[in-house]
Protein backbone atom coordinates (compact mmCIF):
# COMPACT_ATOMS: atom_id res chain seq x y z
CA UNK A 1 0.00 0.00 0.00
CA UNK A 2 1.09 3.68 -0.17
CA UNK A 3 2.11 5.88 1.89
CA UNK A 4 -0.51 8.71 2.18
CA UNK A 5 0.49 12.89 3.20
CA UNK A 6 -0.43 14.12 6.34
CA UNK A 7 -1.87 17.24 6.56
CA UNK A 8 -0.30 20.04 8.15
CA UNK A 9 -2.26 19.51 11.03
CA UNK A 10 -1.53 15.81 11.68
CA UNK A 11 2.40 16.29 11.07
CA UNK A 12 2.20 19.42 13.41
CA UNK A 13 0.50 16.63 16.27
CA UNK A 14 3.26 14.29 15.79
CA UNK A 15 6.20 16.78 15.67
CA UNK A 16 4.84 17.42 18.95
CA UNK A 17 5.96 14.46 20.53
CA UNK A 18 9.83 15.10 18.45
CA UNK A 19 11.61 17.58 20.27
CA UNK A 20 13.73 20.20 17.59
CA UNK A 21 11.78 18.57 14.64
CA UNK A 22 9.82 20.82 12.39
CA UNK A 23 8.19 21.39 9.25
CA UNK A 24 8.30 24.07 6.29
CA UNK A 25 4.68 22.10 5.49
CA UNK A 26 6.50 20.02 2.64
CA UNK A 27 9.27 17.95 4.95
CA UNK A 28 10.16 17.58 8.31
CA UNK A 29 13.73 18.51 9.70
CA UNK A 30 16.11 18.81 12.62
CA UNK A 31 19.44 19.79 13.43
CA UNK A 32 21.70 17.85 15.82
CA UNK A 33 24.38 19.28 17.69
CA UNK A 34 27.74 17.24 18.70
CA UNK A 35 31.02 18.37 21.15
CA UNK A 36 33.21 17.29 18.10
CA UNK A 37 32.94 15.91 14.45
CA UNK A 38 33.48 12.41 15.12
CA UNK A 39 30.24 11.80 17.11
CA UNK A 40 28.45 13.85 14.43
CA UNK A 41 29.83 11.32 11.61
CA UNK A 42 29.25 8.28 13.97
CA UNK A 43 25.63 9.28 13.87
CA UNK A 44 25.56 9.20 10.18
CA UNK A 45 26.30 5.97 9.96
CA UNK A 46 23.81 4.95 12.60
CA UNK A 47 21.22 6.92 10.55
CA UNK A 48 22.43 4.96 7.21
CA UNK A 49 21.77 1.81 8.90
CA UNK A 50 18.04 2.90 9.86
CA UNK A 51 17.00 4.28 6.55
CA UNK A 52 18.39 0.79 4.92
CA UNK A 53 16.46 -1.02 7.73
CA UNK A 54 13.23 1.03 6.86
CA UNK A 55 13.79 1.59 2.79
CA UNK A 56 13.41 5.12 3.76
CA UNK A 57 15.92 7.87 2.82
CA UNK A 58 16.33 11.27 3.78
CA UNK A 59 19.17 14.13 2.59
CA UNK A 60 21.91 14.17 5.58
CA UNK A 61 24.32 17.46 5.69
CA UNK A 62 27.61 16.93 8.03
CA UNK A 63 29.52 19.85 9.54
CA UNK A 64 31.97 19.75 11.99
CA UNK A 65 29.76 19.15 14.81
CA UNK A 66 26.58 19.51 13.00
CA UNK A 67 24.22 17.04 11.58
CA UNK A 68 21.24 17.67 9.40
CA UNK A 69 18.53 15.60 8.33
CA UNK A 70 15.68 16.58 6.31
CA UNK A 71 13.03 13.85 4.71
CA UNK A 72 9.57 13.93 3.19
CA UNK A 73 8.40 11.27 0.61
CA UNK A 74 9.07 11.21 -2.82
CA UNK A 75 6.57 8.95 -4.11
CA UNK A 76 3.86 11.06 -2.57
CA UNK A 77 5.19 14.14 -4.99
CA UNK A 78 7.51 15.58 -2.05
CA UNK A 79 5.29 15.71 1.05
CA UNK A 80 5.32 14.28 4.54
CA UNK A 81 4.26 10.87 5.08
CA UNK A 82 3.86 8.41 8.40
CA UNK A 83 7.38 7.16 7.12
CA UNK A 84 8.73 10.57 7.66
CA UNK A 85 7.33 10.52 10.71
CA UNK A 86 8.78 6.81 11.79
CA UNK A 87 12.00 7.39 10.80
CA UNK A 88 12.40 11.20 12.52
CA UNK A 89 10.86 8.73 15.89
CA UNK A 90 13.90 6.19 14.89
CA UNK A 91 16.64 8.77 14.87
CA UNK A 92 15.83 10.22 18.02
CA UNK A 93 16.40 6.98 19.97
CA UNK A 94 19.78 6.75 18.38
CA UNK A 95 20.69 10.35 18.83
CA UNK A 96 21.56 10.69 22.45
CA UNK A 97 23.79 7.88 22.65
CA UNK A 98 25.75 9.77 20.07
CA UNK A 99 25.74 12.83 22.47
CA UNK A 100 23.43 14.94 19.77
CA UNK A 101 21.39 18.34 21.30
Amino acid sequence: MAPEALTRQQTDEALAALTGWSTDGDSIARTYSFAKHLPAAAMVIHVAAIQEELNHHSEIALGYNKLSVTVNTHSVGGQVTEKDIELARRIEEVAPGHGAT
